[in-house]
């Protein structure tokens, strides 16, 4: 046990540079020697990399989380930091995930995570201002419940199990990456590694190392074979196979009255940054800032007091000024959305935002049959209106109006209403009759909306794996698998709430952390 010896002493050494230092400079003050583990390549092997080096940059990137993507950018970024590492060139990913895989045993990889660990604990028990110190949650794993306080809760371990379990096996049959029968993984590991690099909110490199050692090398694939398999997977089909995932989620629960009458759906946008290159990237589109670019999904969701799911995704690919794409169809895109969902339950009512704002999109939602609100863009014309409004001393006012495009007409109403966010006016457009008296009420429901960007922020911050790759189906992989994996998490929800009596409501009482490491440690299913 040597080597856990040295691997704590080294951790107490960065420990304690901590209370005077930031990282980086604790580990230049680094003066102890490595000597109690072995390097696993020859004398003979032309690796140029230091091993010394190497180890004190996997302890790093262990205490801060970082992937192997985000801690080469930082040495390429930052010359003198590759230098406190003892690199004289700065590593590529590949070097160190050959290094985690090839060069390291196991004696090693646990003298990095011991030490790495020793830190990360130390830091936040001690309350060491680090904030490059990744959250101790991570590493710990949940202390045991009192039975006294397994009495109290609604829901027990196993019942969460298998409620979790019985939604994970309605939701991953009709992804198939098409690879061949000889294929080393089946496509269910490549299901299970993306859930747990979701989990851990860790990039492919790093995700694949860490998973291989929790189950084992030989368990799990590398992550260069990860993004390979992936690439199989064409965007028309994880759409599609999306789609057939939540009809089977849905069946699950089609006996609940809650889905026996039409409901409320969002549709809105959600942006994933990107930072590389434009040059032939046709599904990078500039954001609202006009300065940053991302690739762009679009959503239809169910809000209000049913089961929040996300129905149907759909790629939005824009005009922009580098490529050769055609202006946006926006309404194209909401076409597919409402039909698609409207395979599954029956729409009353869609809420978008300001950016769906386009007579078009109204004529979209009249043609399919369903209401709309969506607030409308204040030009000169509902400018004079609510001038008009200001000096007759009136809050609400109802303005009758009409679509003619080529794809149909139909009436409308504007809805001037008092803004529940600042002073001053907003005006809604929809094609239901309302009149004056109602419609500061009836636009009332168009709160609800906050419910998608909860949504939004839990797909992207507790399911939405890390990646910097360029390519698009990657992209789309990753966001479509983080979508299925929050719905599962809601699905799994619903079921254990339908289980008890009492009023169905919006909070959880599974969190999506919990969830998620169910489904990763459940993929598998048992022999």
């Amino acid at each position: 046990m040597r080597y856990l010896c040295e691997a704590y002493q080294l951790g107490i050494a960065i420990r304690n540079d901590l209370y005077e230092s930031d990282l980086v400079t604790g580990f230049d003050n680094l003066d102890h020697s490595i000597d109690s583990v072995e390097d696993g390549y020859p004398a003979w092997h032309p690796a140029p990399l230091p091993f010394r080096a190497m180890i004190l940059a996997f302890i790093f990137m262990e205490i801060t989380g970082e992937s192997y993507a985000a801690f080469t950018r930082r040495l390429t970024q930052q010359p003198e930091v590759a230098a406190v590492f003892g690199f004289s060139r700065v590593p590529d990913e590949s070097a160190f995930s050959r290094a985690w895989r090839n060069r390291f045993d196991d004696a090693v990889q646990e003298y990095v995570q011991t030490a790495a660990h020793f830190v990360i604990k130390e830091g936040h028990d001690l309350d060491i201002s680090a904030p490059e110190v990744r959250p101790k949650a991570e590493i710990v794993d949940d202390p045991p419940v009192e039975e006294d306080s397994v009495e109290e809760e609604s829901f027990s371990q196993d019942e969460i199990v298998q409620t979790t379990r019985l939604a994970r096996d309605h939701a991953f049959g009709y992804f198939d990456s098409g690879r061949g029968p000889n294929a080393s993984y089946e496509d269910t590991r490549f299901f299970e590694l993306q859930t747990f690099m979701g989990m851990v909110r860790c990039g492919t490199a790093q995700g694949a190392a860490r998973f291989q050692y929790r189950r084992g090398e030989q368990y799990g694939p590398h992550g260069d074979t990860h993004l390979r398999a992936v690439k199989q997977f064409e965007p028309d089909e994880l759409v599609d196979g999306f789609n057939e995932t939540t009809d089977r989620l849905l069946s699950v629960i089609a006996s609940e009255t809650s889905f026996r009458r039409p409901i409320t759906a969002a549709i809105d946008i959600t942006t994933i940054p990107y930072y590389g290159d434009i040059e032939e990237m046709p599904m990078v589109s500039g954001t609202k800032d006009g300065e940053g670019r991302a690739f762009k999904f679009a959503t239809l969701s169910i809000i209000g007091q049913n089961i929040p799911l996300v129905l149907a995704v759909e790629p939005v690919r824009e005009s922009s000024a580098w490529d050769e794409n055609s202006p946006n169809r926006i309404h194209r895109v909401v076409r597919r959305l409402v039909l698609r969902a409207k395979e599954h339950v029956p729409i009353e009512t869609v809420l978008c935002d300001r950016e769906f704002d386009s007579m078009r999109v109204f004529q979209a939602l009249s043609n399919l049959d369903v209401n709309y609100l969506i607030p409308k863009r204040i030009t000169s014309s509902e400018r004079e209106v609510i001038e008009r409004m200001e000096e007759d001393n009136q809050e609400v006012a109802v303005e009758s109006a009409s679509v003619h495009v080529e794809a149909g007409s139909h009436p409308m109403r504007f809805l001037y209403v008092p803004s529940t966010s600042d002073e001053g006016t907003t005006v809604f457009a929809t094609n239901l009759r309302v009149g004056p008296d109602e419609a500061e009420t009836f636009c009332r429901r168009y709160s609800r909306r906050w419910q998608i960007e909860n949504e939004y922020k839990s797909i992207k911050g507790d399911f939405l794996a890390k990646t910097s790759s360029k390519d698009y189906r990657v992209r789309l992989f990753y966001f479509v698998f983080a979508v299925l994996l929050y719905n599962i998490w809601r699905l799994t929800d619903f079921l254990l709430k339908a289980g008890v009596d009492g009023e169905m409501d919006y909070a959880p009482v599974l969190t999506a952390g919990e969830c998620v490491e169910l489904i990763a440690s459940a993929l598998i299913p048992p022999d």
